[in-house]
């Protein structure tokens, strides 16, 4: 994979405006009394420009697990050194015991953090990073929004949404014969489809009655997708700056909404809407940390957190189902018979939901094979060891979901598609991990279930379809991240309808 010069011209510009950082002097920390405390092994200092585009080049290739696995190999420990996004890195994720470790020990020995680019693109973030109370109030605020009991009333709401979906957007691109076939993009529908649902249930901004405001937001927030994780190089042009500029725009919309709702519940004109604004606005009545300021950056990560992965997610499920048909048929076996226990008309409901397991293994076997978020990131909030090396305060930690995942001592034959793995008890605890775990366990988990879940149902009942591209060769469609898994044209294929749907 071929790295552009534009690229490379970026990561010297950062290099530069690190060097007087004293980024480079990482090879071992003092404990304060002038003894040299043993870091772990590895590279950083000067290969922090070649650590780096080796990182993004792994994930251009599609296997962002090569850069640790190779790393693991070269120093003979799990745990290493390295520099990535201009900040001084040991990799202690990646294992069981990694995973586990910097899990169980958040708020003790290791604390949140956030790379630059994401800390400046998202404020409330920034505003949290290091500071306890805000920090409480986020771990204390986004269970109680987002935990299964409150979710569970969004059920019939997704559902609706979901069929209506498919009938203005999917249901034009039917092929009744094989003559003149009409390709549809999967990934621009789903992408779209879950940002509306997104918003809707969180602020009540409908697709069907603000077409053009929906639409704005979603270009917006795809910027900020891309720009999440990019290098922060702040210049016009850069994705970096184009996200920051977004989620400039996408605050002053939600603000609109935010005043808009104030004023109705102030004033008692309309109906209350139940959605996750609302409850945020009554929530901040028992809270005076919870401003306006607060309650805009909080609902815009929230749309942001409840869409952003389940659109790569339910591409790559449709993917895998095209190309083994045993799995579909197995998942269509499943939903037909949630479906056909239900009376005509009846929405989904929670038991509902719990019947669908083999529907669900298969969500989290992708989940494996393409991790939605494939590296994250901690901080060391004081000194201490680990597995026999020194972790100064302050150095960065990072775990990786994608190594993890592919390790075959944890999943045999790991590049193997297979849905059963996820069946009876399942993996270990800690090898399985695309939601994180531990206090900093993804609040939108339940949420980004319901709505793959419920996808699921109706997909596999209204279509089949095959993929229009070959599946080797030139022509074939690659798995790509950037950081996070895309396919690389967005899966074209042609959909039929399902007979006796």
């Amino acid at each position: 994979m071929i790295i552009s010069v534009s690229l490379i011209l970026l990561l010297i510009v950062i290099f530069v405006s690190l060097y007087s950082l004293n980024l480079f002097n990482v090879g071992s920390s003092s404990n304060g009394t002038g003894n040299k405390q043993q870091l772990p092994p590895g590279s950083s200092g000067w290969s922090f420009i070649s650590e780096t585009i080796d990182y993004f080049r792994a994930g251009l290739d599609g296997v962002p697990e090569r850069y640790f696995f190779d790393r693991v190999r070269k120093y003979s420990s799990q745990v290493f050194k390295t520099s990535l996004f201009g900040e001084s890195v040991i990799v202690i994720g990646g294992t069981a015991a990694g995973n586990k470790f910097l899990f169980s020990n958040e708020y003790k020995l290791v604390e949140s953090w956030y790379p630059k680019s994401v800390i400046e693109i998202f404020p409330l973030n920034k505003r949290s990073s290091g500071n306890q109370a805000a920090q409480k109030r986020l771990r204390k605020l986004y269970p109680q929004l987002l935990n299964a009991d409150a979710v569970r009333n969004y059920i019939g709401i997704m559902d609706s949404m979901t069929v209506n979906y498919f009938q203005s957007h999917w249901d034009k691109n039917i092929n009744t014969t094989d003559e003149m076939m009409i390709t549809t993009i999967v990934y621009p529908l789903v992408k779209k489809q879950s940002f509306s649902i997104a918003c809707f249930l969180l602020s009540s901004i409908d697709y069907q009655h603000e077409p053009h405001r929906i639409h704005k937001l979603y270009k917006l927030f795809c910027d900020v997708h891309k720009g999440i994780l990019s290098l922060p190089i702040n210049f016009p042009g850069t994705q970096f700056n184009r996200a920051i500029k977004s989620n400039r725009l996408i605050r002053e919309e939600i603000e609109k909404v935010f005043g808009q709702r104030k004023i109705d519940i102030q004033s008692h004109a309309k109906a209350p809407i139940q959605d996750m604004l609302s409850r945020l606005i009554t929530l901040s009545e028992e809270d005076s940390g919870m401003d306006e300021t607060f309650i805009v950056d909080a609902l815009t990560g929230l749309i942001f957190g409840a869409s952003a992965s389940t659109g790569d997610v339910i591409t790559l499920v449709m993917k895998y189902l095209a190309d083994f048909p045993d799995v579909y048929n197995q998942v269509l076996k499943e939903q037909t018979a949630v479906a056909c226990a239900k009376r005509t008309g009846d929405l989904l409901n929670w038991d509902d939901i719990q019947k669908m397991k083999y529907s669900w293994s298969v969500a989290r076997e992708v989940m494996r094979v393409a991790a939605p978020t494939p590296i994250g990131f901690k901080k060391a909030a004081t000194d201490f060891w680990y597995d026999g090396y020194f972790v100064p305060k302050g150095w960065k930690l990072c775990l990786s979901s994608a190594a993890t995942h592919k390790n075959p001592d944890y999943f045999p034959d790991p590049e193997k598609f297979d849905p059963s793995r996820f069946q009876g008890d399942g993996p270990a605890p800690y090898t399985f991990i695309p939601f994180g775990g531990g206090p900093s366990l993804c609040p939108g988990k339940e949420f980004v279930r319901l709505e793959i879940l419920v996808f699921l149902h109706h997909v596999v009942r209204r279509y089949k379809w095959d993929r229009a591209l070959p599946t080797n060769g030139d022509e074939q469609e690659k798995l790509v991240f950037k950081p996070f898994p895309r396919l690389s044209k967005g899966l074209p294929i042609h959909i039929r309808p399902q007979q006796n749907s």
